[in-house]
């Protein structure tokens, strides 16, 4: 059991041998105590953690966001919106990553922002051609149709149509492969 006023190496020590669910359920319950800032934040990405290996990325995502907001230093802000932008791309939820973006780039300054902007685009070509791989085309489409709609480079932009008149083909999308076909 969790308590109040232990070490982060106690509180490792006592989740190691448990599951996931008991881990979460441990830290959740050890969030509602008070605690001190960098104690809530190191429980937070603690249970991120676990979320994320039980494949709840939704959730995951949600306490990278609770763990930027008692972050104090900027880029560790941006770093826990960029992972949460990330498990939202991964779960397939592309509006709360672009709301994550945002919340990234309000923290960041202008050399940061292109940086963040790099980091998404290649979170979700990542995520595409794992969708490939796993032969899960349909996926793929709306991550690569999100690409287009983030502005690419002419050269990037020409590379996403051919992988999406491929993808169009194969799912039987004839009206899709025809319009993109015009453009």
């Amino acid at each position: 059991m969790l308590k109040t006023g232990m070490s982060k190496s106690e509180i490792e020590d006592v989740l190691k041998d448990k599951g996931n669910f008991v881990k979460a359920n441990e830290l959740n319950e050890f969030l509602k105590n008070p605690l001190t800032m960098e104690m809530k934040k190191f429980a937070l990405l603690k249970l991120a953690e676990v979320y994320e290996q039980m494949r709840m990325l939704k959730e995951a995502a949600k306490t990278h966001d609770s763990a930027a907001i008692v972050s104090i230093a900027f880029s560790e802000k941006i770093k826990h919106f960029l992972k949460e932008a990330e498990l939202y791309i991964r779960a397939g939820e592309f509006d709360r990553a672009g709301s994550a973006r945002k919340k990234a780039m309000a923290e960041a300054n202008s050399e940061q922002r292109e940086e963040i902007g790099a980091t998404i685009k290649n979170i979700y070509l990542q995520q595409a051609e794992k969708y490939e791989k796993e032969d899960k085309r349909a996926h793929a489409v709306r991550v690569y149709e999100k690409l287009l709609e983030m502005n690419p480079g002419e050269t990037e932009r020409k590379w996403i149509k051919e992988k999406l008149l491929v993808l169009y083909d194969k799912l039987g999308r004839r009206k899709e492969f025809l319009d993109l076909e015009r453009n």
